[in-house]
Formats: structure tokens, C-alpha cells, sequence
């Protein structure tokens, strides 16, 4: 097992590289979107449909094949190698999702990334494949020590506005909304976009994995979601035999659900077979409709139990903290994120 750091875009320094050595990472997962340029509403206030801004281009220079090999580089002088990039720009994909006309023309420009990737040495692309993505979630003082942390109290009913995916405009809005489908077609639309990128993932060696919703309600803003249910992890491994078809297994998400399967047996299972290409660790108090993070130690999820069974199942993959309740101090992430690594490489040491 590798422990791993994630970071956002605009924390792409060499001072927070840094960080993350110094926390004991050698890894690094990778956002080149962020999500959080535009205008969003106040913590406990519901979020208005411009929060999170506008999508971005294809054409930006961060996923050129010259960037990605220069942040490559970047990362590897301070000890650290990437091992995934996660999340497609919305603007990249947005027809392929809602089944638009645009579909084709975009898998082409995904399957040249993917290509990037391969050439740059980046193992993983992380994937969503999520209408409404991540939404509904609120911040409050509520983990231990009154820290502020993230909450779900129910599910986001609004409709999505024509022309918004992953509450990101990629156009000008439209008139109507997006219409709602049955949970059929997201998978349908979901094999289509696996079936014409796997064989190009194949032969970059990367590996695609796929998320599990967050939060994991069965419809959120009036969209179908995909994998809700623990038991749907495996549904996502059969559409495609390919070790590319892997997951970005996140425990946080998937303690959050409700329904058939359990944390531990989906985590046995996924993992004995080999299609979990990173994890996403965080702990949480409560299901969906009604739950929130706490930190690593005082959650419903046994951590030790978690690291157990990818020990046994030889993971060999890379374990991060995804998020974290922040701490009362002048830099409230960074410590909240050196709380969480010190945790879990403390637990990995111990079951060596």
C-alpha cells in the first residue's frame, strides 16, 4: 500500500509538495479542475446554481501533454511521483454524460488525453459519471472540539438548469432544465463511454476509475445516480472485463450508504479482485439522508479494519485522505490534512 496526497489545482506548489512529503506521502493524486471559482453561497445556506462558476476549456494548457510531463517533473524533485489525475473538466465531456451530439468528437479528445496520461507516467484517471455531481453537502462546527466539518441533512431536489453539469456551466443557460431519465440509461450511456475508451486505456497503460456518488442518494437534483448502493460496484466491474475498468474507491461515500452490501464485504471483494486503483479514506458518523465526516478516529468506519483487508487482498495501490474536518489554527486544511496522514501512516506502520 502507497500513501498518497491529493491537491486541487491551484495547490499545485512546490511548498505544498512539500507538505505532503513531509506528512510522509511519495504520491500524489491530482485535480486539474477546481471546482470553486465562481461565487458560492455562504457555509448552511443553500448553494445557488452559479456556485461553482463556469467550466473549462479543452484547450487548456494543463491537460497538454507538455504540462503534464512539466508537473511530472515538478512533483518527482520533491520526492513524489503522480499516480492519477481525477476529474474530467466538465467542458471535455458534458455531451458524452447527457448523450448530446457532441459525443463523439469529445471521446476522441478524452481517449488523447488518456494517451497524455500514459506518455507522462500518470497511472490512474479518476472519473464521476454523475449529471449533477457533488452537491447538497453543508459545513458546520459539529466534529469533535466544535471543528468544522461537512454534513448532508437530505437530498438537493432542485432541477439542474440546460446548459449546468457537475454545477458548472459549460454554456449560456438554457430555457428548461434537464430532463429526468430512469436509472437504465445513465448505465447505458455509461458502457458506451467505457467500451471506446478501455482499449485506448489498454494500450496507454492507465487505469480508468470510476467513483461512487456523493452523496449516495438514488436521485439527486431530479438526475439519476449510478452507483448509490454498494452493491453496485460489481454491476460497474461486469460492464467491462479489462483491469482498466478499476474504481476510485471512496470509504467515506460508500459508509454513507444505504441499501444491499456492506463496507467491508464490497471492500473484500473489490479488492481480492483487483479493480481498486486508489482509495479515498475519510470517516463519517450516520447514512444518507442524514450524516457527517468526523475525523479518521471517531467515525462509524473501523480504519484499522479497512487497511486489514487491502493488506490481506495485497492492495498494492495508493491510499489518500480525501478531505478532513479543518482545525481551529491559522492553517486550519493543512492541519486537519497532517492530522489525517499522521493517522493513517501510523496505522499502516503498525500492521507492518
Amino acid at each position: 500500500m502507497k500513501l498518497g496526497f491529493g491537491l486541487y489545482r491551484h495547490q499545485l506548489t512546490t511548498e505544498n509538495f512539500r507538505f505532503a512529503r513531509q506528512c510522509g506521502a511519495q504520491w500524489l493524486v491530482v485535480h486539474l479542475v477546481d471546482y470553486f471559482r465562481g461565487h458560492r453561497a455562504t457555509d448552511n445556506q443553500p448553494v445557488g446554481e452559479d456556485a461553482w462558476g463556469w467550466a473549462g476549456d479543452p484547450d487548456d494548457p494543463v491537460w497538454s501533454e507538455e504540462f503534464l510531463a512539466q508537473l511530472q517533473e515538478q512533483a518527482e524533485k520533491e520526492g513524489l511521483r503522480i499516480w492519477a489525475i481525477e476529474n474530467f473538466d466538465p467542458s471535455m465531456w458534458y455531451d458524452i454524460l447527457l448523450d448530446g451530439p457532441r459525443k463523439e468528437e469529445q471521446m476522441q479528445f478524452l481517449q488523447e488525453v488518456i494517451r497524455r496520461l500514459g506518455r507522462a507516467g500518470i497511472a490512474v484517471m479518476g472519473y464521476n459519471f454523475s449529471i449533477a455531481g457533488v452537491v447538497g453537502r453543508k459545513t458546520g462546527p459539529l466534529a469533535r472540539g466544535q471543528a468544522e466539518t461537512v454534513f448532508v441533512d437530505g437530498p438537493d431536489e432542485r432541477p439542474i438548469p440546460d446548459g449546468m453539469v457537475w454545477n458548472m456551466w459549460y454554456r449560456e443557460r438554457g430555457s428548461g432544465h434537464i430532463p429526468f431519465f430512469p436509472h437504465d440509461e445513465l448505465w447505458r450511456r455509461l458502457k458506451w463511454f467505457l467500451d471506446r475508451l478501455i482499449p485506448v486505456a489498454e494500450e496507454a497503460g492507465v487505469k480508468l476509475a470510476a467513483h461512487p456518488d456523493d452523496p449516495p442518494f438514488p436521485v439527486l437534483r431530479q438526475t439519476p445516480r449510478l452507483i448509490y448502493e454498494p452493491w453496485m460496484f460489481q454491476k460497474l466491474i461486469d460492464l467491462h472485463p479489462s483491469s482498466a475498468n478499476a474504481l476510485e474507491f471512496c470509504v467515506g461515500t460508500t459508509a454513507e450508504m444505504q441499501g444491499d452490501g456492506d463496507l467491508y464485504d464490497v471492500l473484500d471483494s473489490c479488492s481480492r479482485q483487483g479493480r481498486i486503483a486508489y482509495i479515498h479514506l475519510r470517516n463519517v458518523k450516520g447514512k444518507i439522508p442524514s450524516y457527517q465526516e468526523t475525523f479518521l478516529d471517531e467515525g462509524d468506519v473501523e480504519v484499522r479494519k479497512v487497511l486489514q483487508i487491502l493488506q490481506k487482498n495485497n492492495f498494492d495501490g495508493v491510499i489518500i485522505p480525501d478531505h478532513t474536518p479543518l482545525l481551529s489554527c491559522a492553517a486550519p486544511w493543512h492541519a486537519g490534512m497532517a492530522y489525517a496522514m499522521g493517522y493513517i501512516r501510523a496505522m499502516l506502520q503498525s500492521l507492518e
